[in-house]
Parts: structure tokens; sequence; C-alpha cells
């Protein structure tokens, strides 16, 4: 770990904890609103419910009983809020062991395998912020950052979002259904097995703006971005991503559709290299219940254009020379209501690549919600075609156990 970092995050800690809430609150917003985190989520964190989705847009800006400072337009929490989240992960795959090397093949265990510090939520009633400070690895230390600016027009809230962030995708700007469209929105720890949008690789550096429109019934999201984060050479923001939602309620379903588009091209953060951003997706989701257990399903189909051999630029997506694509389903189902959920996904995917390109998987698991912000999380999964055939360094199968925490 960067030593460096490591005192920078220590010092923002132990400012911001100095005059946080007791700990019997869960994380920074559920220490702001004063409620728990169920009340945004569905099953667990971090799938979001619909009341979790009118909070997102509004600017993370709700309030509870916490106390705060007013004059002049200023209405700020009395206490900077702040949460952690860490996942600790064992994953063991079943390919051949090398002497002298040490990989999951070996069973790893990752201890942690992510370590954030949140800070943020409401600035004023009509402004938010949220800051993701990574004290762990090599990204830089400020892995995400944005700034929601919305005002209620009407029905609709509208708004303007500068974002940054070093490993969700542009989508990271403004983005509320459950189906991997964001990184870090899905209901399972393998992410390229249940997510369509992940298998083809949106889950890049991405800083720009993003202009938004959202109710209960829909939400729009233009953004112009380029392929940075925090730290990284400034540059224009001239690629293009437009995402188009609708998200009525179907008697007692919660119910999400939509399309994403990545067009246009940027530099990279070197300003020599240019790269395209060609993509597009299509999910959606079903949240209710069958009988009296609640239930998820999940959907999503996605395509990254292939980049021509021997092109000035390539594709950020898909450096290999035919599309790359996949469809993804995904069910969760809450065996214990509000505390064990059993997990089956399955994903056909095409790598792009000339040969070898057919790759499938096949994910079953499960969740145990220990209290509410502590998880416990197995994803076995089982990957086949002929991209797997002959020995693939990490085999072809591959089972991850998590325990995730918020608090």
């Amino acid at each position: 770990m960067n030593p460096l970092k490591l005192i920078r995050a220590a010092l923002l800690l132990s400012m911001t904890l100095a005059t946080a809430l007791p700990a019997h609150a869960a994380s920074m917003f559920a220490r702001q609103t004063g409620m728990p985190c169920a009340t945004c989520h569905f099953q667990n964190f971090p799938t979001l419910n619909s009341f979790g989705r009118v909070f997102k847009a509004g600017g993370y800006n709700i309030v509870g009983g916490q106390a705060r400072l007013e004059a002049n337009g200023l209405s700020l929490p009395v206490v900077l809020n702040a949460g952690v989240v860490g996942k600790m992960r064992y994953q063991q795959s079943n390919g051949p062991k090398v002497p002298g090397t040490n990989t999951t093949n070996d069973g790893e265990f990752q201890f942690p395998d992510e370590l954030l510090l949140m800070l943020g939520g409401r600035v004023n009633e009509n402004i938010g912020v949220l800051v993701e400070l990574d004290v762990h690895g090599n990204d830089p230390l400020v892995s995400g950052l944005k700034m929601p600016f919305m005002k209620d027009v009407g029905s609709i809230k509208v708004g303007g979002i500068p974002f940054s962030t070093s490993t969700q995708g542009v989508s990271y700007g403004f983005e509320m259904l459950n189906t991997g469209a964001l990184r870090f929105a899905r209901v399972a720890e393998d992410r390229t097995a249940v997510s369509a949008q992940q298998y083809i690789g949106t889950a890049t550096r991405a800083q720009g703006f993003a202009l938004v429109a959202s109710n209960a019934q829909y939400f729009a999201n233009f953004s112009k971005w380029s392929p940075r984060a925090v730290g990284d050479k400034t540059g224009s923001p001239t690629a293009n991503y437009l995402r188009l939602a609708a998200t009525p309620r179907v008697g007692i379903w919660d119910v999400g559709f939509g399309a994403q588009s990545w067009s246009g091209s940027a530099t990279e953060p070197d300003l020599l290299t240019t790269v395209d951003t060609k993509a597009w997706a299509v999910d959606a989701q079903m949240q209710g219940a069958f009988g009296d257990k609640p239930l998820g399903i999940y959907l999503s189909y996605a395509n990254a254009t292939g980049s021509a051999a021997g092109a000035n630029t390539h594709n950020l997506f898909n450096s290999n020379p035919n599309d790359r694509t996949a469809v993804a389903l995904t069910g969760q189902l809450g065996v214990i209501p509000g505390k064990a959920t059993v997990l089956l996904g399955y994903r056909r995917g095409d790598n792009g690549k000339a040969v070898a390109s057919t790759d499938n998987a096949l994910m079953v698991g499960g969740t145990y919600v220990i209290v509410q912000n502590v998880q416990l999380q197995l994803n076995h999964t089982t990957y086949s075609g002929n991209a797997y055939d002959g020995a693939p360094a990490n085999g072809d199968r591959m089972t991850t156990l998590m325990l995730y925490t918020s608090f």
C-alpha cells in the first residue's frame, strides 16, 4: 500500500469520525438520513429500490434528525458524514499451479480486496457530493468524486453532475438500475458473469459532466466524458454517453428497462493516443415478490464494436477484431426475507477474438445478511465454450467467498 495514501486517508478518517454519530448508524447516508440501509436497498446492498432511486436522484440531500447549519442558502449537516466500505475475499480457481507463483489457482486470500473511505452527502437542498477515497491498491487516492446539482422542475428532477472515477465507467455520473450498467450496481460479486455491460468492459476510468433528468417513471443521462481519473492529465471530454430508461410500477413489481449508447472518441491521459468509444446495451429488471419471497430478475445485452486491424484508433472497450457481445440473465430469490438469498446467473458471451471466441458462464451462489450492513456472499462460476479449450491459465471454474461490510 502506498504509505502517503494511507497517511492522508488516516488523517481524513480521524478528523471525520471525531465528530461522527454513534456506531449504531450504518453508513454515511444512514447517518445523514437516520434511516436503516434497507430503506434504500432491495434485498441487500448495493441494489437500489424505488426509494433509493429517489434519494440518489435528489443528489443525496435528504436529511433526518441531524442538526443542520442554515444560513443564506447553506444547509449543511453539522457533521461531515463518513462511511467505510470493505470487501474481504477468498478465491479459488482450478487452473494449473505453477511453482514459485501464488495465484487464485493456489487459493488466494484477498485482505482486503477493496477498502474505501466515503465522505459527503448534503451540501444544501439542491446540491450533494460523494467522495470515495481508495486506501488500498495502486489506484488514485480519490477513486470517485461527483457533485450533483439538482433542481425540481414541476415533478421532474433536472441537473448537472461533474464526476470522475477510476473504475466505474461513465455511467458513474448517474445510473439507477441494478443490471451492472454501473459496475458497483449489481447483485453478485462475479460481475462479468451476471452483467453484459461488465463483460464488454465499460467499467473504465471516466471523467466528465452529466446532464440528467428523472422522476418516478424514468431517468435520462447525457454525458460528455473522457477516459481519465483524478490526477490524470486534463483534456476535453469529447466522447458521448446516452442513457434512457423507464421505471414504472406494474402491480407489485418495480420495473426498469432501458438502453445505453457510447459513441465518439477521446484522447487518453497521455494526450497522444486517441481511442474510440463504441458500444451499446439494453437492459431490464423486475423487483417484487414470488409468493411471500422477494425476487429480483435482471437481464442485459451489450455489444462493443471490434477494432479493425491496422486502424489508427482502437475501441476502448474492445481491442479484438470482431464485436464483443454478451447476454446475461440473473435471478435473486429471498429464501429467508431480509436475511438470506439464492443467486443464479447465466451469461452467453463472445469475446470478439478471431478464434476461440465463445465464452459462457454459469454462476450459482447466495448471500447471507449478518446485519443490514454486513453481508456474506458465495459465488461459484463454471465457464464453458471454446475460449476454454486446452488448459487456460485460470481453469474453467472460480469460487469466491466474500465478506462485505459498510460502517
